[in-house]
């Protein structure tokens, strides 16, 4: 069986095409028949030829994170391929037979050169074009947003989870040590420490708690040191568990003659006493480490909500330096194992610009993940922003790392093209 003319007809690509013009076509069709299963157009390779599907059903199927999904079918009679046969990129989309089909195809060349010599079909294609394209940009936008969400929130998950963690583990240590405190305060009592030399006692605490907040930060092998020569001190006066009292009292910077005040002032309960302090010193500790962890965790969120906008208007008024600031927290999590540096080139007269927040944040985002991987574990990434024309702003995010193939260059803003595998990036937004 050959294809008519009226089975040409019957498609909507060839509606007012002159009979003279149809029968060029048919001369270069070529009659196939199809059983379900067979493909006429297979995602990643090159589509060969133009096809009409004259008679029964084609379902086509988009690949998404390694899995193949349906998207859409044709069903006879229509036409299908055009874009990929134009263009001679690589098919996105795999079609396959679901049931007995009959098409006809057209060899890539051929059909350029048909499609020019009929402007009607060449018009109806262009304007088909247009939606699908969209489409599927969109779809591939959308893909982008949840794959790049979904590195974002396992990033933040874990940025997260260290100060929660670390606020946990002082919450607790900080009531263990005020339970140890109060057993101390029971001990002075039983002990028959007098008011005057409690008042003393409680001097020298404040002391105490006052050095360790102006004491300098020692290197490690220094705080080994000062704390086995506290240990040491400690053992002399006959303290038990001095290896647990140590350390507090050590970081303090406290000496031979605070220690010996301590046992002069509190007699019988001289143990008692440097436990007391020792422990104060810890809780005071705890509640610093306190509160870093829920001060680096109220950031985190501060950070989401400048990032998101979130409780704001679409379209605002902002500062672009919030904007990116925002965006370097909540790409920390990647930058922290590497030896990656950020240099801020901040213009002094930028204007505040109306934009969609959120949106443009997604746009930095997008850039400075992919300056990150370029980089891999060494560099430097320049952020630098300027006046532009008196009331914009320009916006400029650089790297040191080895830059985009020049083979590539010309199709980095092609629709759907990548160099990265499935899954990986997060395009360019």
């Amino acid at each position: 069986m050959t294809v008519t003319r009226a089975e040409l007809q019957a498609i909507d690509l060839f509606d007012d095409v002159p009979e003279e013009q149809l029968d060029a076509w048919l001369d270069a069709l070529a009659e196939r028949r199809l059983v379900p299963g067979d493909e006429i157009i297979r995602h990643g390779a090159r589509t060969e030829a133009f096809t009409l599907l004259l008679d029964g059903r084609l379902d086509g199927y988009l690949r998404k994170d390694g899995r193949e999904e349906h998207d859409h079918y044709h069903q006879a009679p229509t036409w299908l391929g055009a874009m990929s046969t134009l263009t001679g990129d690589e098919s996105i989309v795999t079609i396959r037979a679901t049931e007995p089909s009959r098409v006809a195809q057209v060899p890539a060349d051929r059909f350029r050169e048909l499609l020019f010599a009929t402007p009607v079909a060449f018009q109806r294609v262009m304007r088909t074009f247009r939606p699908v394209l969209s489409r599927f940009s969109a779809m591939e936008s959308q893909r982008e947003k949840l794959a790049a969400l979904g590195q974002m929130s396992a990033g933040l998950a874990h940025e997260l989870n260290n100060p929660a963690a670390a606020a946990k583990r002082s919450a607790q240590a900080l009531g263990d040590a005020l339970d140890s405190i109060n057993t101390v305060m029971a001990s002075f009592v039983a002990s028959g420490v007098e008011r005057a030399e409690a008042a003393a006692l409680v001097a020298l605490q404040q002391e105490a708690l006052a050095r360790a907040a102006a004491a300098t930060p020692r290197d490690a092998l220094g705080a080994a040191d000062a704390e086995d020569a506290m240990g040491e001190l400690l053992e002399r006066h006959g303290i038990g568990d001095a290896w647990r009292l140590a350390e507090p009292l050590a970081a303090a910077g406290l000496d031979t003659a605070w220690l010996e005040e301590v046992q002069r002032l509190s007699g019988a309960a001289f143990p008692a006493a440097v436990e007391w302090v020792a422990t104060s010193l810890t809780a005071r500790s705890l509640a610093d480490d306190l509160r870093e962890a829920t001060g680096r965790m109220s950031r985190l969120v501060g950070a989401i909500k400048a990032y998101t906008y979130m409780d704001q208007a679409a379209l605002q008024e902002v500062d672009i330096h919030d904007g990116l600031e925002a965006t370097l927290v909540i790409l920390a999590h990647k930058l922290k194992h590497t030896r990656i540096k950020v240099v801020r080139e901040y213009g002094d007269d930028v204007p505040r610009v109306c934009v969609y927040g959120s949106e443009l944040n997604q746009v930095w985002t997008n850039l400075l993940d992919n300056a990150i991987d370029a980089l891999g574990e060494e560099g430097t990434i320049t952020v630098a922003t300027a006046c532009w024309r008196g009331t914009g702003v320009e916006v400029a995010i650089s790297d040191d790392g080895p830059g985009i193939p020049e083979d590539v260059q010309r199709r980095v803003f092609d629709p759907f093209f990548t160099t990265k595998g499935v899954g990986a990036g997060t395009g360019l937004g």
